[in-house]
């Protein structure tokens, strides 16, 4: 069975769910979840959004210059300018939708402030921001006409036709193919491809990997943004985060011997940005020969902690530890993706009419380094400047589709066990906050052979077999790029 639609949209995060919004109400929209809408990288974001909105102290100008301080100035600033003049008026509309964010005593909302940031411009509902934004835009989207939903629909193939996009999603067991004139990747990030991550299980870099495979540009796949502070039992692979505005709020970081030691590494001690703060964990590691870290925000107000962090309270709390009486034990790991699928300011690809949006997609704004909070908000900016100009191309659109054929694999055999966890380990012992300069060549000598053997080798298509090519293919990205530096 075959089906049409004028835009297929891969990803129901905060990208793609916002980008579906914003499509023309006259284009027929197919939203495809890789499992149920809720799960997606966007609703783990504890922090907020950043933006300047309705501030008499804050500014545009600001905001840019804290992005590039954090972005080690290698940001694009007319990348940058689109997200920062845009922000009060996404703001403005996910208010407008129903988004409840935090506000003060007299109604004003709440701006906190979170490491790298010079005002407080960041919007939170509790730390809990991204749930609370997606679950407003999936509201939305269900009362819109022209998009269909599918839930647990992944797509494991994808090829670029002379009239668009023909692409074959695995929905129950089978496969079913789908084609579109538009197409619009919001597929998040690749945190799975390593072994400690705070991104959901669905963040295998399958968006990256299909954009690759057919000819578009991937730039800076190597700038991996390591969070300094997830919960770290060492034993969890998915780690819980201990969001920035923790350390905002002015939790202090301390080494094994329970003592502060930013200072020696960075003037602005834990309000750091993020890549600063992971280093100084690991060169402080190093010298005190530990990895044991710890965040202690006790010193404040029980109230005042359960009130602001409720989530991140009852999770330690599950885990054995009272955040409002205790040091809570915390250690880098990967978090975010700053690189990916090269777009342009409307957000397309150098593949025409493949668009890229959120996690999966490079923009430009966030340099070597993403500052806290700007993530949610290039997901809405740049959602919507994909969706404006597939808009203005639609009327021009092709009638007719061509049809593409996806190979058929003869005698096709389960994968064997044993390749994503070898990715995850040659990462993590190669490229985890410091490359491992002597290991890398090894590592990425294997990791071409492992690729190298999902690509050829006759392998049954289901989940797991699609998401070790995705993972193999943007472990070589990675350390081909880090390995040219």
């Amino acid at each position: 069975m075959e089906q049409s639609y004028d835009v297929i949209i891969v990803g129901c995060g905060a990208a793609g769910l916002y980008g579906a919004i914003h499509m023309p109400p006259e284009a027929r929209v197919l939203l495809l979840c890789k499992q149920e809408l809720t799960l997606c990288n966007s609703s783990l974001a504890q922090g907020g959004i950043a933006g300047v909105y309705q501030s008499p102290t804050d500014s545009i100008e600001l905001h840019e210059h804290d992005t590039m301080v954090a972005g080690g100035f290698q940001n694009d600033p007319k990348m940058l300018h689109i997200l920062t003049i845009h922000a009060a008026n996404e703001i403005q509309e996910i208010l407008d939708f129903g988004v409840d964010f935090d506000r003060t005593a007299d109604g004003e909302l709440h701006r906190t402030l979170e490491g790298g940031h010079s005002k407080h411009r960041i919007f939170h509902h509790k730390d809990a921001t991204g749930a609370e934004i997606v679950n407003t835009l999936i509201r939305k989207v269900k009362t819109l006409p022209n998009v269909t939903v599918l839930e647990r629909a992944m797509m494991v193939d994808m090829q670029k036709t002379k009239t668009g996009f023909f692409v074959n999603v695995l929905e129950g067991g089978s496969c079913v193919a789908y084609h579109s004139h538009f197409l619009l990747l919001a597929t998040g990030g690749i945190g799975r491809v390593y072994r400690f991550t705070t991104n959901s299980k669905i963040a295998t870099g399958d968006g990256i990997a299909f954009a690759y495979e057919n000819g578009a540009e991937i730039r800076n796949l190597h700038l991996i943004q390591f969070h300094p502070t997830a919960f770290c039992d060492h034993h969890t692979r998915e780690c819980f985060l201990i969001s920035e505005a923790v350390r905002g709020e002015g939790a202090y970081l301390l080494n094994c011997n329970k003592e502060r030691f930013m200072d020696r590494y960075d003037e602005r001690l834990e309000l750091a940005p993020r890549d600063v703060v992971s280093h100084s964990i690991i060169l402080e590691s190093r010298e005190t020969k530990s990895d044991s870290f710890y965040l202690d925000i006790s010193y404040k107000s029980g109230d005042f902690i359960r009130n602001r962090f409720p989530m991140i309270y009852e999770k330690v709390l599950e885990q054995g530890y009272d955040m409002t009486k205790e040091p809570i034990p915390i250690f880098p790991c990967q978090h975010y993706l700053m690189g990916g699928i090269q777009v342009d300011e409307h957000s397309e690809t150098t593949v025409p009419n493949l668009y890229a949006a959120g996690e999966c997609s490079h923009t430009g704004v966030h340099g070597n380094n993403r500052l806290a909070s700007n993530s949610l908000l290039e997901a809405l900016v740049f959602s919507r400047q994909a969706a404006e100009d597939i808009a203005r191309k639609l009327p021009d659109a092709p009638k007719n589709y061509d049809k593409a054929v996806f190979p058929v694999k003869q005698n096709a055999r389960k994968m064997p066990t044993g390749l994503r966890t070898e990715i995850r380990s040659i990462m993590q012992d190669n490229y985890f906050v410091i490359p491992n300069k002597e290991q890398l060549a090894d590592g990425y000598r294997r990791i071409q052979e492992i690729r190298q053997q999902l690509m050829t080798e006759s392998y049954f298509v289901d989940t797991d077999y699609v998401e070790a090519k995705s993972l193999a293919t943007v472990a070589y990205i990675v350390l081909k790029e880090v390995l040219e530096q």
